[in-house]
């Protein structure tokens, strides 16, 4: 399992997600000496996020104090949106009631409809359909699950189940604040079924979630 395990994760070193809280055993990294620096890492950090992220969260992966942080976000939201001389970007960093995300632009919502119904008459993947496959069988799942079961990292994956409407974010997991993912009523209708009790016997094939454990 260990083998597996090391293959969700991303290459800087750190599991994809934001739900789970940093491994004890991964040293902190001195994030002024990377390219970029400590904004560019911040960068890093948040395009891989699937939820919000709390200014306490990313301070505590880099390892800045959280004042210093929420400067950085707040320089970085600026900037995109052109504030700072700049020409405004094709997406924004946003701050809610949970913490901050990068979004896609709502000034270029139409041209991103345009994209996403385009994409839904598009055929899927054979990695998509194997990744819907383990979400189907295996829900409610995080998506480090998924990727161990797969082998692979899985994001971009995710993200196209996500927009088709194939799955979605059920809820969280209690223990890790992991997100877990499911399928939804589209997804039945796509398959012609009335609920999941109508899917092929496929699950034995597929390792437990006690099996999976730790990989949130």
């Amino acid at each position: 399992m260990t083998e597996v395990r090391e293959t969700t994760e991303t290459t800087t070193g750190i599991p994809a997600g934001t739900g789970e809280a940093v491994p004890e055993e991964l040293p902190l990294v001195d994030v002024e000496e990377l390219p970029g620096g400590a904004r560019a890492a911040l960068e890093a950090v948040l395009m891989v996020a699937d939820a919000p992220v709390p200014e306490e969260r990313l301070a505590a992966t880099l390892g800045l104090p959280s004042v210093q942080v929420r400067d950085l976000l707040e320089e970085i939201s600026d900037e995109y949106r052109g504030e700072l001389g700049g020409r405004p970007r094709g997406f924004e960093l946003r701050r809610g009631a949970e913490g901050w995300r990068i979004y896609s632009s709502t000034a270029h919502g139409d041209v991103v409809g345009r994209f996403v119904l385009d994409g839904q008459t598009a055929k899927l993947s054979q990695a998509a359909l194997e990744t819907l496959a383990v979400i189907a069988y295996r829900q409610p799942v995080t998506r480090g699950q998924v990727s161990a079961v797969r082998g692979v990292n899985v994001d971009g994956v995710v993200r196209t189940l996500l927009t088709r409407g194939l799955i979605a974010e059920i809820e969280q997991d209690p223990a890790t604040g992991a997100v877990l993912f499911g399928t939804t009523g589209y997804f039945l209708e796509r398959m012609g079924y009335d609920s999941l009790d109508e899917l092929p016997p496929l699950a034995p094939h597929l390792p437990d979630l006690d099996t999976l454990e730790g990989l949130d």
